[in-house]
Parts: C-alpha cells; sequence; structure tokens
C-alpha cells in the first residue's frame, strides 16, 4: 500500500505546473486546501491499514489512535462531494451515514456470523455493500458492545484488517485521481472540459463549503437534536467512539481555511467570516458535551441548538455575502435527495 502511495504523490507536479495559469481563487483553494488534505486522508489511511496489520483487536491503543487519525482527516475533507470522491460512490464507500435503518450493523453481523470468504482479497472486499465498508463500519468493529465481540476472533481480526485496507485504497484512488488529472481540469476549465468556465469551478468550490455547512448543521446536530418532544442523542455521528462534537470542529476548521480562501482580500468579509467562525467554536466548546448525550435535558439541548445556530450564521453570510460577491449561487448538492 504504501508503494502505491509514493506513486499517488508522484503525480502531483503536473497539477502545480497546470495552477500557474489558473484562476487565483481556484489555484490557492486546489493547492492549499484540496490537495494537502486528501494526501493527509491517504497517508494516515494508509497508516491504518499498517496498524490493523500488525495489531488487530479492537482495544488496540495504537489501532484504535491510527483510526482516530485517518478518521479525522475524512471528516476534513467530507465537504469535497464532487469528482474523485464520486466516482464509484468512493464518498459512500468510506462515510456510509446516518444510516437510518442500521444497515451497517447488520451487514457486519452476517459477515461475521457466516464467515464470509469476501474479505480473503481487496479485490472481492471492494464489491462488499458500503455499509460494511468505511469508516462507520470501523467504528462498530472496534467500539460496539456486540460487534466488538461477535464470532470468531480470528474472523473478527481479519475483517478489521479487510475494512482498513479498503479504506487505504480507496483514499489511495482518490487522491490519484485529483492529482493525476482532476486538479487541472479544475485549473483549466473550456467549452470541452468537466468545467467550462472559471466561474463553474467556483461555484463546485462554492457549493462545497455551503453543503459541508448544512451537513454539519442539519445532520451532525440536528440528527440528535431530533424534537424538543423526540430528542434523538443515539442518532448522534460516532457516539461509540465519543467523537461526535469532533467532527463538528473538525469539520468547521476545514471549511474556515476553504471559505477564507474563497473570502480572499475582501477585508470586511474576512473580518465577520472569522468572527462567526470564533464565536462557533466558542460555542462548542462551551458545552463540553463529546456525544450531544445531553439533548434530552433542557439547559445542554439549549446550548447544542446555540452551537447549530452559530453554524447557521456563517451558512447565512456564505449564501448573502460570500455566494453574490463570487457571482455564484450554491445550487444543488451531493446530499440532495438522499
Amino acid at each position: 500500500m504504501k508503494r502505491i502511495l509514493l506513486i499517488a504523490l508522484a503525480v502531483a507536479a503536473p497539477c502545480i505546473a497546470a495552477a500557474q495559469a489558473a484562476d487565483p481563487v481556484v489555484s490557492k483553494v486546489v493547492d492549499a486546501h484540496i490537495l494537502p488534505r486528501f494526501e493527509t486522508l491517504a497517508q494516515t489511511s494508509d497508516q491504518l491499514a499498517s496498524a490493523a496489520a500488525t495489531e488487530c483487536t479492537p482495544t488496540s491503543e495504537n489501532l484504535r489512535a491510527a483510526y482516530g487519525d485517518a478518521f479525522d482527516a475524512w471528516v476534513a475533507v467530507s465537504h469535497l462531494r464532487f469528482g474523485p470522491t464520486e466516482v464509484n460512490d468512493r464518498a459512500f464507500a468510506l462515510a456510509f451515514w446516518p444510516d437510518s435503518r442500521g444497515v451497517t450493523p447488520r451487514t457486519l453481523a452476517t459477515l461475521i456470523a457466516d464467515q464470509d470468504p469476501v474479505i480473503a482479497t481487496p479485490q472481492a472486499f471492494s464489491q462488499v455493500s458500503i455499509a460494511g465498508r468505511g469508516f462507520y463500519a470501523m467504528e462498530f468493529l472496534l467500539y460496539d458492545d456486540v460487534i466488538s465481540a461477535a464470532g470468531d476472533a480470528a474472523y473478527h481480526c481479519a475483517l478489521v484488517q479487510a475494512v482498513a485496507t479498503d479504506i487505504a485504497a480507496t483514499t489511495v484512488a482518490i487522491l490519484a485521481d485529483w492529482q493525476g488529472d482532476y486538479a487541472a481540469r479544475m485549473l483549466n476549465p473550456g467549452p470541452t472540459g468537466t468545467y467550462r468556465s472559471q466561474e463553474e469551478t467556483v461555484q463546485e468550490l462554492f457549493k462545497a463549503l455551503t453543503t459541508g455547512l448544512e451537513f454539519t448543521s442539519d445532520t451532525r446536530l440536528g440528527r440528535p437534536l431530533g424534537s424538543f418532544d423526540k430528542p434523538r442523542p443515539a442518532r448522534a455521528e460516532v457516539w461509540r467512539s465519543g467523537r461526535s462534537a469532533r467532527h463538528v470542529k473538525i469539520s468547521l476548521e476545514s471549511l474556515e481555511n476553504l471559505m477564507m480562501l474563497l473570502v480572499g482580500d475582501n477585508g470586511d468579509l474576512a473580518a465577520r467570516s472569522e468572527h462567526a467562525f470564533e464565536n462557533a467554536f466558542s460555542k462548542l466548546s462551551d458545552l463540553n458535551d463529546p456525544v450531544f448525550a445531553g439533548v434530552a435535558a433542557p439547559q445542554t439541548r439549549l446550548k447544542i441548538e446555540v452551537v447549530q445556530q452559530s453554524v447557521d450564521a456563517i451558512r447565512d453570510i456564505a449564501r448573502a455575502e460570500l455566494g453574490p460577491t463570487l457571482g455564484v449561487a450554491a445550487g444543488f448538492n451531493a446530499l440532495d435527495g438522499d
């Protein structure tokens, strides 16, 4: 896997050369936001696969730490739902969530109960349902009280290794596509290209920003909030591993980076945007509830709602001020229709 990763990293040079004549905003986002984050994702996922190959027991501190690092890296790019992440449903293969019907634990339980030999090779495992692949499946394998202890230990170990190897292969494929030609497509729009104009590339990036903010507000925060009469703490993202609020923070940090690059040298808008993000981080820090377990308690619930409102305030700035400044609108996103 490391050899594959090195090959993927080696093809970055043509994209850098192509960036010289690109729209400056798009060039900065590709070079400073997109490519470095996908490189980190591929590197940390490779380290996850190596950790699983060495020690595959669910309680392994090294394995859990490698899993956390790779998952952090995914959350930091999870708003970039276009191009290479959408080929062959790669984004869903890495991150099948929300899973409102509980398909992931059922898929894993069936694999374990049947000791399905599909895990024997990466090629075979890549055909497994996306519900049984990726970071959310790995959370069940490492942290769920039932799934982490289910079945034969040797098979469970092999399944952990198969999931980790699959994650690494998928992230390397995404990076290779970005470095191979997709970055160049964004940097060189034209009549016959994926993007026909600079406006289309800017709109794609703006859409990624607004989609990311929407997902964090409506899904990462909205799902556990549910309604006042029916809060849903068990619908919080990755609550088993205690990462729910962490994902909100990482996502907002990455989205802030993207938004500030899109804002550019507009000082007034930059100041308002920065203040809005600072407010969101402050409200999240005040919460002190890593898995949003307090959604059923009125005082804590109010704090979580305030965090959500602070994210929505950023969305309002993006839509009402940044979009018109860039001359684009949010448009449809990869979440529409889900």
